[in-house]
Order: structure tokens, then C-alpha cells, then sequence
């Protein structure tokens, strides 16, 4: 079974009365969702360790830039 970023949730469609179970499968991220989710403070170490595995999966190199708090 795929990796999940999160729990999938039931959307129900107000038209139509019907339901429909929504998944939020990390291979279907964005590499620009990825990275933003990667780089928050609040992101949780279980799931930095899949979006880094999804990236690694993807061939995409992670190269780490330190913060500098210099400006002009």
C-alpha cells in the first residue's frame, strides 16, 4: 500500500448527496509541496523521514543551505 501523509477523509458532495473518500498518498505530492512540508518547523520526524524517502525515491538530490540572517 502507498505512503500517506495524512489520514484519508470522506468528502461528501452537497449536490449530489454522495460521498467520496479522498487519500493523500505522498507520491502524489508536488515536488514544491514536498520540499515546503520538509522545511516547516511543525512537521512531525515520521513524516519528514517519508517525504525525504519520496524524494530520495524520485532522484531528486536534498542539499542542505544554512540560514544566514544577513541583510542589506
Amino acid at each position: 500500500m502507498p505512503i500517506k501523509f495524512k489520514p484519508s477523509t470522506t468528502v461528501r458532495d452537497r449536490q449530489t448527496g454522495k460521498s467520496k473518500i479522498e487519500h493523500y498518498y505522498v507520491k502524489s505530492m508536488s515536488k514544491e509541496s514536498l520540499f515546503e512540508e520538509l522545511n516547516k518547523d511543525n512537521t512531525k520526524p515520521k513524516v519528514k523521514r517519508k517525504l525525504r524517502n519520496e524524494i530520495q525515491r524520485r532522484g531528486i538530490s536534498i542539499v542542505k543551505v544554512p540560514i544566514t540572517n544577513e541583510w542589506y
